[in-house]
């Protein structure tokens, strides 16, 4: 029965985002059971298109990443596809009615981290748009559930979550991305001269769409709003532990936030969370 490919494809992608984000995984694990498998099947997505661009050495990511596109079209039109993430996606996509422009979008961005560019405030933004904020409006989609003036409400809020989301990202990775990968994200600095002032000046915007994204975490359905509040104040702790690093070591290594951190991270958030922000 087809039923049984459908409960593997789903299954393949929560096993993708147990797999590369302990982080990601608790957020999703405290949602409500009945949306669980849908964001497991967003990120199971972005995950795989990430890890053709990010991870893929050696191999020709651009034609990788074209027959991602193309397999991506064929799923969604024929609603249906024999790669199991990629049939959990569609399937998804279909039942939530999340824009295709969302996904077109993010693969644009993805399509952007194959070639070396010189980003402007402009590039900057467009990138972000495509590589973080249109997967939280895709998420967002499955939180409102056809909702479209709650959508609308919230849209700006999911907007700047996963704008905050990637520039700690961005911070986090800043060595791998420059030293490795040869990107550079941010605009008009000058990698070679990466100092506290420059780091500062980053973490001044993050700082406000952190503040930003609560506002509206605060507004969402209690079906999702306890597990979007536990991934915010993940990224939170990992921020706050970047704000405290030099500037010159965040080049040398990768921030991390330990297992037994996040554990820590998660029972505090329900403290605070049954405090602060049931309602």
């Amino acid at each position: 029965m087809k039923k049984l490919f459908d409960e593997l494809s789903y299954e393949v992608s929560k096993k993708t985002t147990k797999k590369y984000s302990t982080s990601f995984s608790l957020g999703i694990l405290a949602l409500k059971p009945s949306i669980r498998s849908a964001i497991y099947a967003i990120y199971g997505y972005v995950r795989l298109a990430d890890e053709i661009v990010d991870s893929f050495h050696g191999y020709d990511k651009k034609t990788l990443l074209q027959r991602f596109k193309n397999e991506t079209d064929l799923a969604l039109k024929e609603e249906i596809s024999l790669n199991p993430i990629l049939q959990s996606f569609q399937d998804t996509v279909g039942k939530y009615k999340i824009d295709r422009s969302l996904i077109d979008q993010f693969l644009h961005s993805m399509e952007m981290d194959l070639e070396k560019v010189d980003y402007n405030s402009d590039l900057y933004k467009e990138y972000i748009y495509g590589s973080a904020e249109v997967v939280g409006l895709m998420c967002l989609q499955v939180f409102t559930n056809g909702d479209k003036e709650k959508y609308q409400e919230l849209k700006p809020y999911a907007m700047s979550l996963g704008s905050a989301f990637q520039k700690v990202n961005f911070l986090r990775d800043l060595n791998e991305d420059f030293q490795i990968l040869g990107r550079t994200y941010f605009p008009n600095i000058d990698m070679n001269v990466f100092d506290n002032r420059v780091k500062k000046e980053i973490e001044k915007e993050i700082e406000h769409e952190f503040r930003e994204a609560l506002v509206g975490i605060r507004l969402l359905p209690s079906s999702s709003k306890f597990g979007v509040y536990l991934a915010y104040r993940y990224y939170l702790s990992l921020f706050n532990k970047i704000r405290h690093t030099q500037a010159e070591n965040i080049l040398k290594e990768r921030v991390r936030i330990a297992n037994v951190q996040k554990m820590n991270v998660m029972m505090r958030s329900y403290v605070r969370y049954k405090i602060a922000m049931i309602g």
